[in-house]
């Protein structure tokens, strides 16, 4: 079988790839854009298999994507291609709407205009495999109750509105047209090959150069933290198990603030790598808060893992050990990154 996947250079993307190159016999046609945050390198390692083929186009051009479903007859979607940092989304929505809207309800008409004339029985297997973020669900405090899939959306950033958008377009082409379509929504993803405009590899990198470790507000906001590549074992099962007009809610239940994290980064690299400076924390800054900065996330996974069966396998202390000892050995990766693209600046301060 084939499998159409958007955005496999992306973090997410790339490690649903690798997963399903080790795992299974199955061919990737990937569809990436390659916008900033794309990474060749992270599927360097599959270069030249016929079973991943990599297509550079927009999710937006129909004729594109028209063509691609013409030319590999994909069995499965999966739709992982968006924008997906908050802070840009402050700076500049038009992008994020254009994207994860527009280009999701692009894909749907392409992929049910594909659906609609294969013939039995490829015609009932197909699905189509929205991939979605926690934070469609607004903001918890403390002592809510996690999300579950019956959660109401209140999106608060022009991220999460514009990913509520594309789910709310998944649904309606699965009730208007019977299309085979189902959303899974997540938590906080990290893990190797993260772009370092995230809070992980952000302060990890940071702390490393002897830089400030930026904290927002009091650093009491709470995020729930699943390590990628739990993340694409889950999106894997969901789509080869999944049902259509489902909701699979996929999380570690690992909460934690997001000073937590940062002085765990600290202790973590103290002790990898030891500053002749003293302790990192030292290093910590606060600054001003994310303008609509939501407190709390976090899932409730129960109904994902008895319908995948599955469950994470690194609890966060680990994920993060092994996250941190992947920057120390892949400076080749990130260097240029931090050079030339992007070197730690302050986002999302427009509002």
């Amino acid at each position: 079988m084939t499998i159409l996947l958007t955005g496999g250079f992306g973090f997410i993307g790339s490690a649903v790839v690798r997963h399903i190159l080790a795992t299974s016999d199955e061919t990737i046609v990937n569809v990436d854009k390659m916008t900033y945050a794309a990474s060749p390198a992270a599927l360097a390692m599959h270069a030249g298999d016929p079973r991943c083929i990599h297509i550079q186009a927009d999710i937006c051009d129909i004729e594109a994507m028209r063509m691609v479903f013409r030319t590999h007859s994909p069995g499965h979607v999966m739709h992982l291609a968006a924008e997906s940092h908050v802070d840009r989304s402050i700076d500049g929505p038009a992008e994020f709407v254009r994207t994860n809207v527009v280009g999701t309800q692009v894909l749907l008409e392409a992929a049910r205009e594909h659906w609609a004339a294969l013939p039995e029985p490829a015609k009932s297997a197909f699905r189509f495999h929205h991939v979605s973020t926690d934070e469609v669900f607004g903001s918890l405090y403390p002592g809510d109750p996690p999300f579950t899939p019956e959660t109401p959306y209140d999106p608060r950033s022009p991220y999460s509105a514009s990913k509520a958008a594309s789910d709310h377009l998944v649904r309606a082409w699965k009730h208007t047209y019977g299309f085979p379509s189902f959303v899974s929504n997540t938590t906080n993803n990290y893990g190797p090959w993260q772009f370092p405009e995230k809070l992980i590899p952000l302060v990890t990198l940071n702390a490393l150069e002897g830089r400030p470790l930026p904290v927002y507000g009091k650093g009491d906001n709470i995020r729930d933290w699943l390590h990628v590549e739990d993340h694409a074992e889950a999106l894997v099962l969901a789509l080869m198990r999944g049902t259509p007009g489902a909701t699979y809610c996929i999380g570690p239940r690992q909460e934690r603030t997001n000073l937590e994290v940062v002085r765990a980064i600290c202790a973590t690299l103290d002790r990898l790598r030891p500053d002749a400076a003293g302790p990192r924390e030292r290093l910590i800054t606060y600054v001003k808060d994310r303008p609509g900065h939501d407190f709390r996330y976090a899932m409730d996974p129960s109904g994902a893992e008895a319908a995948l069966g599955w469950k994470p396998r690194y609890d966060f202390e680990t994920g993060l050990e092994h996250t941190i000892r992947w920057y120390l050995d892949n400076e080749a990766w990130w260097r240029p990154i931090r050079d030339k693209a992007y070197a730690g600046q302050r986002l999302g301060v427009k509002a």
